[in-house]
């Protein structure tokens, strides 16, 4: 659990609420330009994560311990974050671009591997507890950073206070970005920090076979599977198919919607980082919750209503503009108050903003305890392997929908709608999805 804990702050500070948004809003004088580029971070790093996490997750079963694969990724993941701090604003983009490639991949190849480890560790019966209590956990730790971000390093450029009315701390000057780009090396010591009690206590599988011969047998095993999911675990392959499909949605709003929300309404970092403060509050007592009602009516349940949320927020997010609601079916106040979050408009965003936040941690972590029930803990690494791959394998899709769409319109709220295509697609088929799924079902 404490790997969700090390992990989410990337994914929080980094990804969404912080140096996402910066990218986006003062790296560059386009922000549209901008938003496309981060799309097509986003989409570069999806395939690569689509095609080559079922191969590594096949390569752990047969291998055995997860473990040096998780510290070999750490290692690229830290790097890599570190590395953010260069980017300035006015500095060449293809810098910060690549280094967030190989961020993402290894976060995510990471996530793969830590996640096959739960259904050797944890009984059926408190797998969605365990798996949404988790994720409330990397909730409460992506929330805390964020707290510190804003509270003591993010200034408002103007008065050069931090939400709390502090100097930021270190010397961080606002107008050059360093209270955003200091997310990166953060995220990467707290990373560094917080996986160790993982490696020190957690028991991981016995050693299999050499290198080697687990890669040739890894990939035997891999095609078996597939022709499994073909053929007699047709039922599993119809989940994964669904969960591909929300999962691009929900993985557009999670990169996307702090980056929609600067561009909109001109938030800076301080704004951004109290949105993304609210949200996790929500998402950590969410996951709480969904975690008993998990255990009470099951994983499908919970991913059901979870996507309900979803879709109305997103609607909810695109009908939303400057003075109006519902695509201007309901007029708004233009009148700026003052202070943080200003207009009604503003304040609109945000209630569409926390119903993301009540459902985008519990989709995902019943997502994971719906497989875990459905497959053995021998076959865990390579059926992980192809979850990451049906939770990446067409989230470029998404992203780039939103790009080409963006691109074409010179729009980016006609891009996000895109994301309601995903959604409803991938929710339509999951209510035709028995629970559990396959014949591995514990």
């Amino acid at each position: 659990m404490l790997f969700d804990w090390a992990a989410q702050p990337f994914f929080t500070v980094v990804t969404t609420f912080v140096f996402g948004p910066y990218f986006v809003a003062r790296l560059t004088a386009d922000p549209v330009s901008a938003q496309a580029m981060w799309s097509n971070m986003a989409t570069i790093s999806s395939i690569v994560i689509a095609i080559l996490s079922p191969v590594l997750g096949a390569i752990a079963d047969q291998s055995g311990p997860r473990k040096p694969w998780i510290a070999f990724f750490a290692v690229i993941k830290i790097a890599s974050l570190s590395m953010l701090w260069f980017a300035a604003p006015g500095s060449p983009l293809i810098w910060p671009v690549t280094f967030m490639i190989l961020a993402s991949i290894a976060a995510e190849f990471s996530v793969v591997f830590n996640d096959s480890m739960m259904p050797r560790l944890v009984p059926a019966s408190e797998v969605g507890r365990i798996s949404n209590t988790a994720w409330g956990l990397g909730y409460l730790g992506g929330m805390l950073v964020l707290i510190f971000v804003v509270g003591f390093l993010a200034a408002d450029p103007a008065s050069g206070k931090t939400l709390l009315g502090l100097p930021a701390l270190f010397g961080l000057d606002p107008k050059t970005g360093e209270d955003a780009r200091i997310t990166g090396p953060l995220s990467a010591l707290w990373y560094l920090v917080f996986i160790l009690p993982m490696f020190a206590f957690t028991p991981d599988a016995r050693r299999g076979e050499p290198m080697g011969p687990a890669i040739r047998s890894g990939l035997r095993e891999l095609r078996g599977t597939f022709a499994d999911l073909l053929g007699r675990r047709r039922l599993i392959l119809r989940f994964l198919i669904a969960r591909m499909l929300y999962q691009d949605g929900v993985n557009g709003l999670l990169i996307l919607g702090g980056a929609f929300a600067a561009g909109m309404f001109g938030w800076v970092t301080l704004e951004i980082g109290l949105f993304g403060i609210l949200l996790n509050v929500v998402a950590i007592v969410s996951c709480l919750v969904a975690g008993r009602l998990d255990r009470l009516f099951g994983s499908k349940v919970v991913v059901i209503a979870s996507l309900i949320l979803l879709l109305a927020a997103t609607i909810g997010i695109i009908s939303t503009g400057p003075g109006y609601v519902f695509f201007g079916l309901v007029p708004l106040s233009g009148v700026d108050a003052g202070g943080l979050f200003g207009t009604v408009a503003e304040k609109v965003y945000l209630g569409f903003g926390l119903l993301i936040g009540m459902a985008f941690g519990p989709v995902q972590a019943s997502s994971r305890s719906f497989l875990s029930r459905s497959v053995h803990p021998d076959e865990a690494g390579r059926y992980f392997g192809i979850y990451a791959l049906s939770g990446r394998a067409t989230s470029f899709m998404a992203t780039l929908s939103f790009s080409l769409v963006t691109y074409a319109s010179g729009s980016s709220r006609l891009g996000m709608a895109t994301l309601i295509v995903f959604l409803a697609a991938g929710f339509l088929l999951l209510l035709r999805t028995p629970y559990p799924a396959g014949e591995g079902a514990r």
